[in-house]
């Protein structure tokens, strides 16, 4: 009973050693095999969420562009209402000039403003005393 008990626990080793000789390469395998599967799977997310991000990103820039048309749109018509019920361009600029004067006359600090007269020169400067 010895003898076959032995006998019987060495093949146990055999075959234990010899499946496990099989067994290691083909699990090594299988193991290079699912890591290559998930680096691709993570590979290919990683592209879907770098195309989405693009995506947005185009699409948010189209809709600020239509945005800026549209206002530069609304802005360059209230310009045009606002210099034709002024009598036209001239009447415009003189408009904004004394707005510009009136702005500048409540600041606290003092500036100097240039006056066109009627050949379109400023006046010079010549008798201003120099602090």
């Amino acid at each position: 009973m010895n003898g076959f008990l032995g006998t019987m626990g060495s093949l146990l080793v055999v075959i234990l050693l010899g499946g496990s000789l099989y067994g290691c390469p083909q699990y090594n395998v299988y193991s290079s095999r699912m890591a290559g599967e998930a680096e691709l799977a993570q590979a290919s997310y990683s592209k879907q969420v770098a195309v989405q991000s693009a995506q947005a990103k185009l699409d948010a820039a189209k809709l600020e562009a239509e945005t800026d048309v549209t206002r530069a749109g609304g802005v360059a018509q209230a310009n045009k209402i606002l210099a034709d019920g002024l009598g036209g361009p001239e009447g415009y600029l003189r408009w904004k000039f004394i707005q510009m004067l009136e702005d500048t006359a409540s600041s606290p600090s003092k500036t100097v403003i240039y006056i066109p007269t009627e050949a379109g020169l400023p006046v010079l400067e010549a008798g201003r005393p120099v602090k």
